[in-house]
């Protein structure tokens, strides 16, 4: 049985997408963020929601309706670079990084990672979570139902 595809949210980058406020209280700006991402959440998708720095203080680590929350050491950067680096290694599902962070993007896309945009995101494409990384043949990602006919 395949395993479900990841999805790596950049919580800094995207909570910092979105002109709502957010740097008068980073805590509340991840907890809307985990809010918004639990209500509309794609079952068919791990998701993994990295918080760095003040953020830290919205939301504890651990699983959140569905969502795992892992607090980065220090750059949340690095730990989602150290998330990718680990299933790449495994070479177990396709990954892909929500940011629009272009040195991410670079460094996640170098390990075979997909990346899509905060505000493609969190607008909820149909099926862009499952997508394939660029250059990589399109189709269902591994384990997902085929369309309804």
């Amino acid at each position: 049985m395949a395993l479900e595809p990841l999805v790596v949210v950049d919580a800094a980058n995207v909570v910092g997408s979105r002109p709502d406020g957010w740097w008068r209280d980073r805590p509340a700006a991840v907890r809307r963020l985990l809010d918004t991402i639990t209500a509309g959440l794609d079952r068919r998708a791990d998701v993994v929601l990295v918080v760095e720095g003040a953020a830290r203080a919205g939301v504890g680590p651990g699983v959140h309706d569905g969502v795992r929350v892992v607090h980065a050491p220090g750059s949340g950067d690095d730990e989602i670079v150290r998330i990718v680096a680990a299933e790449a290694d495994a070479a177990r599902r396709p990954v892909t990084v929500v940011t629009a962070d272009r040195a991410l993007r670079e460094r996640v896309a170098a390990l075979g990672a997909a990346v899509l945009g905060p505000r493609q995101y969190l607008a909820g494409a149909a099926g862009s979570v499952t997508r394939r990384p660029r250059g990589r043949p399109a189709g269902p990602a591994r384990g997902a139902d085929p369309p309804p006919s």
